[in-house]
């Protein structure tokens, strides 16, 4: 039983070390204007918040948006190893949800419902 105990233990352990993070910079997938930002992921308080750095259009040209500088993801605290949960602003709908973040390399899978009606993008990887 102590055998199994440290096994658990050190398997627990190694997957924590292998937990995906997401703080870093990631480029988001086309809204209905086909424009993309840049979302910064770091420490804000004791949790995690998402900032748009910088807006472009379908051919890659900055444009000045609202979102720009706005903190557009915040309350994010890692539920299991890789998987996050937090708050976000939906600016088509100009409503905040509850989202669900799940890091998988230079992948991260975000998905938020309102109501019965779920929408889900995926973002990649800057830095």
């Amino acid at each position: 039983m102590k055998r199994a105990l440290v096994v658990f233990g050190f398997l627990a352990t190694a997957a924590a070390a292998e937990a995906e993070p997401l703080a870093g910079v990631w480029v988001t997938g086309p809204d209905r204007k086909g424009q993309i930002g840049h979302v910064a992921f770091a420490p804000c308080g004791g949790q995690i918040c998402g900032t748009v750095l910088r807006a472009y259009d379908q051919k890659g040209r900055p444009v000045v948006t609202p979102n720009v500088g706005k903190r557009v993801i915040w309350d994010v605290t890692e539920s299991a190893a890789g998987q996050y949960a937090g708050r976000m602003y939906v600016s088509q709908l100009g409503k905040t949800v509850d989202g669900v973040f799940l890091v998988q390399g230079a992948r991260l899978k975000i998905r938020g419902c309102l109501g019965p009606v779920c929408q889900s993008q995926t973002w990649s990887r800057i830095n």
